[in-house]
């Protein structure tokens, strides 16, 4: 029998925060993946422009997913994995590679509007807990959200 775990969080309070961050495991990665094909399909005049910033989001996701996952393991829960168990966790849907390079962006954008609220809804549960090692990590994923949805929305023409 393996050793309990005590890191001063009550067993129910790291099921709920577990929970929190397999749903934000489950948005970040269906960004991610949607990121990644629409930087493999973009299209248009400002090809290489879009191309170079979806790659260079798709990639900052990628170092995040291990993180959020890590995370809810340190926790003592396991994390989800493969798509059935991403899409029940998740309202974000697939990409299709005809999407217009424009329509992309403004997909994307929502979506990490989409993302930043599981990420607040996440920081109030770890807050509750008292688990500070994960309202940090959601703020530091919050921020980056935040940041790719600017600059989504920045290139697209607004603010």
């Amino acid at each position: 029998m393996a050793d309990a775990i005590k890191t001063g969080i009550k067993a129910d309070a790291r099921k709920q925060v577990s929970h929190e961050l397999s749903k934000m495991l489950a948005d970040s990665f269906a960004v991610y993946s949607k990121t990644h094909g629409f930087h493999w399909n973009v299209r248009g005049p400002e090809f290489f422009q879009l191309h170079t910033l979806l790659e260079t989001q798709y990639r900052e996701m990628w170092e995040a997913l291990d993180e959020i996952a890590e995370r809810i393991r340190a926790l003592g829960e396991y994390a989800p994995q493969g798509q059935s168990a991403f899409a029940n966790l998740t309202s974000i849907k697939e990409g299709k590679p005809e999407t217009e390079a424009m329509d992309m962006l403004r997909e994307l954008m929502r979506d990490h509007e989409t993302v930043i609220a599981t990420a607040r809804a996440g920081i109030e549960v770890a807050e509750e807990a008292g688990d500070d090692a994960t309202a940090d990590l959601l703020t530091q994923r919050l921020a980056a959200h935040e940041k790719a949805a600017w600059m989504l929305r920045s290139t697209l023409g607004g603010r």
